[in-house]
């Protein structure tokens, strides 16, 4: 028996305003097991979180709501085909509401010419009754049908949305005109030609429904550039990989098929098929469309190479490390899609009003008609306020306006290199008032070197350097790997301690023979009752950059001075922050000397040294309470990961370790700091621009539905109206899509 999932995500066709995905989260939340359903009317789809949740039984449910489901695979290559699926679709539905859009104008044209005159009192209408039934008639057919047939779903289904609302205005106009027309046939008191003309409102029903589907097609294409950044993301992989056998033949295979530890072969113009590592080879690769960088990359032997880059020239031969879903760019995709079908918080307060919105126009419709009538208006009169509310009211705008932001601005940000992983992280990200930096591997480089040998008690520096690594062996640490890089640069032999262990923030110990080496800071040594004070007379403690202490029993035996460079950007991005009004702060494991040192060189005034990764927490939540929550902590390695999760906004760089970036909301996919300003400034312009275009539609209803009830509007004006609304609003977005980091020059 197949296990149920407790995720599960459904593209759903059929969606055209607020009022429909209101609906379909309503649907999926009573079904049973479900916990919280998310849909997304820019993205047209449904995320649905729960207990042993059955797809078919949710899929039949959206069905009986009016609207169609496909449900998405759990794989990369999956995701990748069904957003592929879905951008077909699209561009199918845009050409055909551009035809139908064509047709209609065609049509709606020689109506409007007709009635010009008598529209602007200079006349009589150049076009008969008859000619105007006949082409308003095909407007009807043509662009009517699919709102008409919409409409019949969403009633079936128990709502009612925007086509509701379109079908009722435009054939209230159209069937009120046909009857005055033909009642106008069949008595001989009625009036004709010019005095019918003016009582039939055939060009209202055709010039809204010609309008909002010039709308349609507008919002359709901004829409698909929008959302363009998810699916460029999804091609980046290829399709097949070139696998090296173990009887060295190459052969063509998909890249399902890629497990670690396979040998795939990258030729100039290909994109790497896999996360690996070069074993032989060297060549540049693009990198321009995972980490945003612009330059090509120069990778050699024992380089990382990214799934989605291309290599431009020499031929590499790369060990696969993570393929399929596990891939840096699987991931980067998951926490793109992830932010993209969040809520924003005043969502919450769009989806309550989305839910009542159209039932709430019919009733406004409804008295708009009754106190027309009751103020002594004639029916026609009353009608034409009540289709004009009907016609400008489409909650259209409503329901874009935070998605259509949404999915711009990550989908931007994305492409700069900048993960952003939900929309929580855009609010916390515009409020941030101080920056807190790790030192090591964040606003340096992380790969420091051996900047000098400082023995003690008789040991000569090699004899020092051998003891060092002898437990160094055991040890990922970039300061490890720094010993062990300069021991065998000056060709000493390492043979590895036996025992190592790590103590956590204070160093690692192991044993050489029957006497215990350890390596580590100073308080490590003296802990374990060890003097230090012989290092004062080698000079050692004037010196900046990183002091290992190496001990051996129960003697000091010398001290490794490693010094690491500042990152080539560090300078800037702090600068940047400043001109933006942030603090920014240093915190690292390392001493005092050391950290001003590198503090002074950055350009950071507050420093705050020594700290074990436990009191880089505890300076963190001191630091938010200190500035009422509004705090940022950039970080790379393990020991980073508390502080990470604990600050208002944790920022990792993707070349850390990976519970870095678990723990962090924000992924910096390549290391430059510069881009941490980057990341608030399109955190700031993703939620103005939700604002803006929330305040839009808002106050466009307070506006348009009070000048349509009285009168002043009239059905023709709103329906231009109505379509300008959901185009602005989905324009706005589409020009957040344009976003790209600007660097100041220092």
């Amino acid at each position: 028996m197949t296990a149920k999932p407790d995720h599960v995500t459904f593209d759903i066709s059929g969606m055209t305003c607020a009022s429909c995905s209101a609906r379909v989260e309503k649907v999926l939340s009573r079904q049973p097991g479900v916990a919280q359903a998310h849909v997304n009317l820019a993205l047209e789809r449904a995320d649905i979180e729960g207990d042993g949740l059955d797809p078919s039984e949710l899929a039949e449910a959206i069905g009986r709501a009016g609207f169609g489901a496909v449900l998405r695979r759990d794989d990369f290559a999956a995701h990748r085909d069904a957003d592929e699926a879905q951008a077909a679709t699209r561009r199918a539905d845009e050409r055909q509401t551009l035809l139908r859009l064509v047709i209609s104008a065609l049509l709606t044209l020689p109506i409007v010419i007709g009635m010009l005159p008598m529209m602007t009192g200079l006349g009589e209408a150049w076009i008969s009754p008859v000619w105007q039934a006949l082409l308003a008639t095909g407007v009807m057919a043509v662009s009517g049908s699919r709102f008409w047939r919409e409409a019949f779903g969403a009633l079936r289904g128990g709502s009612a949305n925007m086509a509701v609302l379109v079908s009722l205005g435009t054939g209230v106009a159209y069937f009120w005109s046909l009857w005055v027309m033909i009642r106008g046939w069949g008595d001989p008191h009625a009036g004709h030609g010019q005095s019918m003309a003016s009582h039939l409102h055939f060009e209202a029903a055709a010039v809204v429904l010609t309008l909002i589907m010039l709308g349609k097609y507008l919002e359709a294409r901004a829409k698909s550039g929008a959302a363009g950044a998810l699916r460029a993301l999804g091609r980046l992989q290829p399709d097949t990989a070139e696998l090296k056998t173990l009887s060295g033949s190459v052969r063509t295979v998909p890249v399902e098929r890629l497990a670690v530890g396979d040998v795939i072969i990258i030729r100039p113009g290909m994109r790497v098929a896999a996360d690996g590592v070069i074993l032989t080879g060297s060549s540049s690769l693009d990198e321009a469309m995972v980490t945003g960088e612009s330059m090509p990359v120069s990778r050699g032997p024992g380089d990382p190479v990214i799934t989605g880059t291309t290599n431009t020239d020499g031929v590499l031969e790369v060990e696969v490390t993570a393929a399929g879903a596990d891939t840096r760019l699987a991931r980067m995709t998951r926490l793109v899609e992830e932010a993209q079908t969040g809520h924003a918080p005043v969502q919450k307060l769009v989806d309550r009003i989305s839910a009542v919105f159209v039932p709430l126009i019919l009733v406004i419709a409804v008295v708009t008609f009754a106190g027309w009538m009751l103020t002594g208006a004639d029916f026609e009169t009353a009608m034409v306020a009540a289709v004009a509310v009907l016609v400008i009211a489409c909650p259209c705008a409503l329901g874009l306006a935070t998605p259509t932001a949404l999915v711009a601005g990550t989908g931007a940000a994305a492409k700069a290199g900048i993960l952003i992983r939900d929309i929580e992280t855009l609010e916390r990200a515009t409020d941030i008032r101080l920056v807190a930096f790790d030192k090591t591997g964040t606003l340096t480089m992380g790969t420091p070197e051996v900047a000098g040998l400082y023995p003690v008690a008789g040991t000569s520096p090699n004899e020092l350097l051998r003891l060092a690594g002898s437990v160094e062996t055991g040890s990922e640490h970039p300061l490890g790997r720094a010993i062990l890089a300069h021991a065998d640069e000056a060709g000493i032999p390492i043979t590895p301690a036996s025992g190592i262990r790590a103590v956590p923030g204070r160093g690692l110990e192991g044993m050489n023979g029957a006497l215990k080496i350890r390596v580590g800071s100073e308080r490590f040594l003296m802990e374990a009752g060890i003097d230090t004070s012989a290092a004062d007379a080698t000079g050692v403690r004037d010196e900046t950059g990183t002091l290992a202490w190496v001990a051996e029993a129960d003697r000091l035996i010398g001290v490794i001075r490693l010094a690491d460079k500042l990152r080539p950007q560090t300078r800037q991005a702090l600068a940047d922050l400043a001109a933006r009004g942030l603090t920014t702060v240093m915190l690292t494991g390392d001493n005092e000397a050391t950290a001003r040192s590198i503090a002074a060189e950055a350009g950071v005034s507050d420093v705050r040294a020594g700290l074990l990764p436990g009191e880089k927490l505890d300076v963190i939540r001191e630091l938010a309470k200190s500035t009422g929550g509004h705090v940022a902590f950039v970080g790379d390695g393990l020991n980073d990961a508390p502080a990470l999760a604990a600050a208002n906004l944790g920022i990792a760089m993707a070349g850390g370790a990976d519970a870095a970036r678990e723990a962090a909301a924000i992924t910096l996919m390549r290391p430059d700091l510069r881009l941490v300003s980057a990341a608030l400034d399109v955190a700031a312009k993703t939620r103005r621009t939700i604002r803006q275009n929330l305040g839009w539609a808002f106050i466009y209803n307070l506006i348009g539905i009070p000048l349509a009830a009285f009168g002043i509007l009239p059905p023709v004006f709103a329906g231009a109206a109505m379509a300008f609304s959901s185009v602005s609003v989905v324009t706005n977005s589409a020009l957040m899509a344009r976003w790209k980091p600007r660097f100041s020059k220092g």
